[in-house]
């Protein structure tokens, strides 16, 4: 991708080295958190009381002393469903400087982003309203809540806010062998396009409809809403595309990353085997087809999987 030298955003927010607090990987044993496209909601619910009270001792129980979690140790799932400690790693407390060339490869992209989602909302006669991105390291406190890098990049509604842990981008490489800059942009994009639904008013509504439908209904929903999202990642690289900014073998990174993160894919993966029930992201093909769908065609009106099979 030949972002150097082009309009940077102004709407990121660094706030590396300044996390704390706790910091615990989502979800429970055996349940995989896919690392790319988190809606979070706030608020902490009875279930998780209890889930973190159980918790409490069984790191005690196992020489862990969680009043150093909670000091700003800092937990994220490692290889093989193990739990290791990020403190010392990079990111994992140290500020970056604030013109290193990640910020504004993250920044660049970002800009790309809002240049495409303007001039898409004007000729629908709608207003694009920017999100803001936060670049952190270890944990962060958002209006949905604290989150850890562990969880991966999400999108919380609450602030409209894109938080994102750049270390992510080391784990897509290394650990799920999705490299280049434009896997990384795709990542940026995906999380937007949670942003594009919040602002049409699609996010707010499966949240409302989520909290009257059983889980396999509401997994079945959050897979329509991801691939919808990697939909409009797609639309907004056929523009960029346009623009004459993509090199041969980007949409292949793209793919690649998309094809790396399907629930299949990292379920056997990581614990050897598949649950298709609670797959709330898409398989490895939906995702490569949603996202090659949006790039095709450059239009939103492809991009539905609510009404049209996925």
């Amino acid at each position: 991708m030949l972002w150097k030298g082009r309009r940077q955003s102004d709407n990121v927010e660094d706030q590396r080295g300044q996390g704390g607090g706790l910091n615990l990987p989502r979800g429970g044993p055996g349940r995989l958190r896919i690392p790319i496209g988190g809606r979070s909601g706030g608020g902490m619910s009875l279930s998780t009381i209890i889930i973190l009270v159980v918790l409490y001792f069984g790191l005690k129980a196992i020489g862990i002393d969680p009043l150093q979690i909670l000091a700003g140790g800092g937990l994220v799932p490692g290889g093989g469903g193990q739990i290791t400690d990020n403190s010392g790693e990079q990111g994992g407390g140290t500020g970056a400087p604030a013109s290193d060339e990640m910020k504004q490869f993250v920044s660049t992209v970002l800009a790309e982003t809002e240049d495409t989602w303007t001039g898409i909302f004007q000729a629908e006669g709608l207003t694009y309203e920017d999100p803001k991105l936060v670049l952190f390291s270890g944990q962060i406190r958002s209006a949905c809540g604290f989150a850890s890098s562990a969880a991966g990049p999400f999108y919380c509604p609450g602030d409209r806010k894109v938080y994102l842990d750049t270390t992510f981008f080391q784990q897509l490489d290394q650990q799920f062998g999705a490299s280049g800059d434009f896997a990384q942009a795709y990542v940026i994009a995906h999380e937007v396009g949670h942003h594009v639904q919040n602002l049409t008013g699609i996010l707010p509504k499966f949240n409302q409809m989520r909290q009257q439908m059983g889980e396999a209904e509401a997994n079945h929903m959050s897979v329509q809403v991801e691939l919808q999202a990697d939909c409009f990642a797609g639309v907004w690289a056929h523009f960029t595309g346009q623009k004459g900014i993509l090199e041969q073998g980007d949409m292949d990174e793209a793919l690649n990353a998309a094809q790396q993160i399907g629930d299949d894919t990292m379920q056997k993966k990581m614990q050897g085997y598949v649950v298709p029930e609670s797959f709330n992201h898409g398989t490895s093909q939906q995702r490569q087809t949603w996202l090659a769908r949006g790039y095709k065609s450059g239009k939103l009106s492809d991009c539905d999987p609510f009404n049209t099979p996925i």
